[in-house]
């Protein structure tokens, strides 16, 4: 039988009092891996209070004193990078090499929350005034809950962990039920890397779990990925609870190629783009936009490149896709694609068909491109969250600028030129939060904040950086007067 996974609180792992679980499937194999609890609200109460009971000390802690376990987490995720890269591959599906990518970032972010006793400095004015002083100190907000999605379950936990807890605050961390074992694994590094009691919490669960959350009143802020429509909801009722919020939402990123832009190397990165994680990721590339004489080439060298990828076990060393998440997953694709085929578009290649050897109840597509999508038309418009790319043709750079702004989305956008003046005018004119210059997955390092505009994101400040210092810290301003007359003299 399989496992039954257990919450973590306050430094010891408890048996859930849940009524249900739910299977956490392997989706290239359909072979249940572990039982995940749905925990009611009652338990998630306990957990929070357990990090308040822990708040109360971590926060007197030396920020120097704070980032010591990090430094021995760090550590311990090199040590155990393969061992975690291949949970990711057996509980969502994607590549080795791409999981030991997810990992790599998610390092990366620890290394630069050790950096906390700089990121967190306050500001001091002397002499404001005659004999007064003025300073701005950060201070830890307290409880804070992170909610993380299934399509990268070792990384987005730690585009938030690390700095809520080296900026003193304690973490409630629901991973996705879909995919919870890797984060289980990393808990079991937190607890080894010698984190006191409290700080780190882990509950498992799903929507119910969720909305206990938002709705406890002793967490003062919740970090959220997942999609447009349940960040939305994140968004209104954590907020409408006096929360702090920071929700990624979904996307539509588009990428244009100027006729001037390098064939080969623009063809293999919007292709790892659009196909990478088996499209599963807010940073993925939908549609590539060409622009002018670029239309025949490109689209020739796409249609060829995307029918090349070995799509299977993404164990297997000579894999290059791996499956989409679950079957309804797979059948939501298989019906979107019919319908942009419904509203006009041509199917270059076809993936909705597809069957691998020896995983023959695995969740595979093969890569779709449709060929002349209608700007306003299902596949233009909707995030499909799976390995599908749509053409579509602009005679001019200002037009395709147009075509990216009036998405409902901005996430990403990116071009391909060999025009610095292009390039130039792309970056200021796109209004998107992350934006590529010949780069196909526009993800900015740990010390830049990962950055999401209109449909793409809710709330002020993001994930990642000096954003998630100070959204986990808030901030107080001391207003000082030591009359001279008052003081000893020695």
């Amino acid at each position: 039988m399989p496992k039954t996974l257990l919450n973590y609180n306050y430094g010891d792992w408890q048996k859930s009092a849940a009524a249900a679980c739910q299977e956490v499937i392997n989706p290239a194999t359909a072979e249940v891996m572990a039982l995940v609890p749905l925990s009611p609200p009652a338990e998630v109460d306990q957990i929070v209070q357990s990090a308040a009971r822990a708040f109360a000390e971590w926060r007197r802690v030396p920020a120097v004193d704070r980032i010591q376990p990090l430094f021995r987490l760090k550590a311990l995720m090199e040590t155990h990078l393969d061992e975690l890269a291949r949970s990711i591959t057996m509980e969502n599906g994607k590549t080795l090499a791409e999981a030991k990518g997810e990992m790599r970032r998610a390092i990366e972010n620890v290394e630069v929350a050790c950096g906390i006793p700089i990121l967190m400095q306050g500001d001091v004015s002397e002499d404001i005034a005659a004999g007064i002083d003025e300073l701005m100190i950060r201070q830890p907000v307290g409880v804070v809950a992170i909610i993380a999605p299934f399509n990268f379950p070792g990384m987005i936990p730690f585009w938030f962990l690390p700095y809520a807890v080296a900026t003193g605050n304690t973490v409630v961390l629901k991973p996705s039920e879909r995919c919870p074992l890797t984060m289980h694994r990393c808990v079991e590094l937190i607890e080894e890397a010698g984190f006191p009691p409290g700080v780190v919490n882990l509950v498992n669960g799903g929507p119910e779990t969720v909305n206990a959350l938002l709705d406890h009143p002793v967490v003062q802020a919740v970090s959220f990925v997942g999609s447009t429509p349940v960040a939305r909801h994140i968004y209104a009722r954590a907020s409408a609870n006096g929360k702090r919020v920071q929700a990624q939402g979904g996307a539509k990123n588009p990428v244009i190629i100027l006729p001037d832009a390098d064939l080969n190397m623009t063809t293999r990165i919007v292709l790892d783009s659009a196909f990478g994680n088996a499209g599963q990721r807010c940073l993925a590339a939908a549609l590539a936009v060409t622009v002018g004489d670029a239309r025949a080439h490109f689209t020739e060298a796409l249609l060829e490149g995307a029918s090349s990828r070995v799509v299977g076990y993404g164990l297997d060393e000579q894999v290059t896709m791996g499956p989409v998440i679950t079957p309804q997953s797979k059948a939501r694709i298989q019906g979107l694609i019919q319908t942009g085929l419904d509203e006009g578009a041509k199917a270059l290649l076809d993936g909705r068909e597809t069957t691998v050897r020896g995983y023959e109840n695995g969740y595979f597509l093969t890569p779709t491109i449709l060929e002349g999508v209608a700007p306003e038309g299902t596949i233009a418009t909707t995030e499909i969250f799976g390995p599908v790319l749509g053409l579509m043709h602009v005679d001019t750079l200002d037009q395709a600028i147009e075509l990216v702004n009036r998405g409902a989305y901005g996430n990403m956008a990116c071009l391909f030129t060999s025009s610095g003046a292009a390039a130039r005018k792309f970056r200021s004119e796109a209004n998107a939060g992350n934006i590529g210059i010949n780069i196909g997955v526009a993800a900015p390092m740990a010390f830049f904040p990962f950055s999401g505009w209109k449909d793409s994101f809710f709330g002020v400040l993001h994930g990642q950086s000096r954003h998630a210092v100070e959204f986990y810290t808030q901030t107080k301003v001391v207003i000082e007067r030591w009359p001279r007359e008052w003081s000893r003299t020695f």
